[in-house]
């Protein structure tokens, strides 16, 4: 059974009538966005746009919320998020936008209603940073990107 935590959520005026982010099934990570535009909004090929939510949301001390493209979107038009994933820490309390970008080659457009990114709360770590002469041996060492072939 997952964890609970409590996820306040402010509904602005511009979201009247939407649902609430849900999750869609029972072993669902992230709850879904819904696009709080009125009418449409077309986000043209190889340019982004921000999508407003409608909402604010209070997220408890020690977690955040990450933004993720929803996979579906992906696949069948090339939208993704420019920051995926975005990052909302407990201490913002303004509207949740989602920077939706256009791969594909033709103009996406996005409906009052529809879901265009997903919500997954997790707990956060805060490091320690502490300044080291020697850092511990790997078998990468100072490997960099592809070092290791592309098998």
């Amino acid at each position: 059974m997952p964890h609970k935590i409590t996820l306040k959520i402010k509904r602005l005026p511009h979201s009247e009538g939407l649902p609430l982010p849900e999750y869609q099934t029972e072993h669902a990570a992230g709850m879904d966005l819904l696009a709080a535009v009125e009418g449409e909004a077309v986000v043209e090929p190889g340019r982004w746009k921000l999508v407003p939510t409608g909402l604010a949301v209070e997220i408890p001390p020690g977690y955040e919320a990450q933004i993720r493209p929803r996979s579906g979107l992906a696949l069948k038009h090339g939208i993704g998020l420019v920051n995926a994933p975005g990052t909302i820490d407990a201490d913002y309390r303004g509207e949740v936008g989602i920077i939706l970008i256009n791969f594909g080659d033709s103009p996406f457009v996005v409906r009052r209603g529809d879901r265009i990114a997903q919500m997954v709360l997790g707990k956060v770590y805060r490091a320690e940073v502490e300044v080291s002469e020697d850092l511990s041996e790997t078998g990468r060492h100072e490997g960099g990107f592809g070092h290791t072939g592309h098998n």
